[in-house]
């Protein structure tokens, strides 16, 4: 107890903190825009028929047109955490809006819209704009220059988390003995100029394979060494800027390269805005005169500490629900999101819905493209909470079409991580009886190894 009342007494210079927050609010501007002028809102949001909840999420709905709002709200809330202006409120708006559009439908989710909405919640208990903002600047008062280093070192901690489960969920015999599923993926960069010829060979899968798994176990570790850090930075750029040519996942590259800029040390933050300062015209002087020392006397201040701890345990305990389960979590996907389970899993397959009138025995089948797009079909047909959820929709659908004793049933088949293609849902289970939940789906078919 004395060593960590010692800790949270500790303090060091908010350069760092300031930093990772112009950071953060810029990316997050330039991602809405892109999504928006990508026309990803139209698409994904506003033109399907059908969108898939989160369980315990089913009251988030689409808003229609006032989807384009939101969007506005949560680039202005961006903006406002970048430039530290009105930070409380625009880290709350932020934090709310993104987590939302996040909810909307759970057929976009990402890891890294997730670790977003994690990092944002932490933002808004954290100093952020004592150093280096609007706010300073505005009210000299609120500057100081030196905060906990708790401050920074929670940041540090949930970088930690995201790499480290990564790298362990990569021990397994798909990625590490059959280099699955990069052995599906690669080959079809053929084209990319320099890589592109080897991308067929067998022992470029397995260095990807087992490299990706060694830079995320180890990665957390030379960032904090002192000695090892510009190397270990050097090889975050290099594996983030390979992964953006390799694979369609937006920013998130560019998202972990300026987070890992954490690890290093305020006077080379110091610098940065000095840079920065130049640049803009706001030399960093004039936030180096204010108080000392960050003190917490504020509501936000006080509750912080226990509220972000709660977090981490949290984030660190979350991910091992999938223990609860058996079966392949690969194939059940069982606690599998939320987890850092990051581009693991090549799943294809199809799902047909049978309508069933439970009297008569009479029978039709559905036409998937009349209520979900490509892409929600795709992701539908491979996962058991979505089957759930669309077969529950198709029921309610056609019941208040006229159908009386409505049954639904579903053939589905699934291929894992290239293995052969087999019956996934129990064909005989009416689903309209299934609910969704927590519990362990036993009408789920055990993979076939």
């Amino acid at each position: 107890m004395t060593r960590a009342r010692q800790y949270f007494n500790r303090h060091t210079k908010t350069a760092p903190l300031a930093v990772f927050r112009i950071l953060f609010g810029s990316l997050m501007v330039i991602s809405l825009i892109r999504f928006w002028v990508h026309g990803w809102i139209e698409d994904l949001y506003i033109n399907p028929k059908f969108h898939f909840h989160y369980y315990g999420f089913e009251f988030v709905e689409v808003p229609g047109q006032w989807t384009y709002l939101l969007f506005v709200l949560c680039g202005i809330s961006a903006l406002g955490i970048a430039l530290g202006y009105k930070y409380r409120v625009s880290a709350i708006l932020f934090f709310l809006s993104f987590t939302y559009i996040e909810l909307m439908d759970k057929t976009t989710y990402l890891n890294h819209y997730y670790f977003i909405s994690v990092v944002a919640f932490t933002l808004i208990w954290l100093p952020s704009h004592v150093f280096y903002s609007v706010d300073a600047k505005r009210d000299p008062t609120l500057t100081a220059e030196f905060i906990p280093q708790w401050n920074i070192d929670i940041l540090k901690l949930l970088l930690a988390i995201v790499y480290i489960y990564a790298g362990a969920a990569k021990l397994n015999a798909d990625w590490l003995l059959n280099a699955m599923p990069l052995a599906i993926w690669l080959p079809s960069k053929f084209d990319i100029p320099l890589l592109g010829s080897l991308m067929h060979e067998r022992w470029v899968h397995y260095f990807f394979s087992w490299a990706g798994a060694i830079y995320d176990l180890t990665i957390v570790g030379f960032l904090l060494y002192r000695r090892t850090r510009i190397f270990a930075f050097t090889l975050v750029v290099i594996f983030h800027i390979l992964t953006r040519v390799l694979f369609p996942i937006g920013m998130f590259p560019y998202i972990m390269i300026c987070s890992t800029l954490i690890f290093f040390s305020p006077g080379f933050h110091e610098r940065l805005l000095n840079y920065l300062g130049i640049l803009i015209k706001v030399p960093l002087s004039i936030f180096q005169n204010g108080k000392l020392h960050y003190t917490l006397s504020t509501s936000f201040g006080r509750i912080g500490r226990p509220v972000l701890i709660a977090l981490v345990v949290i984030q660190v305990l979350f991910p091992w629900r999938y223990l609860l389960y058996p079966g392949n979590l690969f194939w059940t996907e069982q606690g599998y999101r939320f987890s850092w389970r990051v581009m693991l899993v090549e799943k294809t397959g199809y799902a047909n819905f049978k309508i069933v009138n439970g009297e008569t025995g009479r029978r039709f089948y559905v036409q998937n493209e009349d209520f979900l797009t490509a892409f929600q079909q795709k992701q539908m047909a491979t996962q058991v909470d979505f089957i759930i959820e669309y077969a529950h929709y198709l029921g309610n659908h056609f019941t208040s079409q006229g159908h009386e004793h409505v049954e639904v049933y579903v053939e589905s088949f699934a291929s894992l991580n290239g293995r052969p293609t087999q019956a996934y849902i129990d064909p005989e289970i009416d689903l309209m009886k299934v609910k969704d939940s927590w519990v362990h789906k036993t009408y789920i078919l055990p993979l076939n190894e």
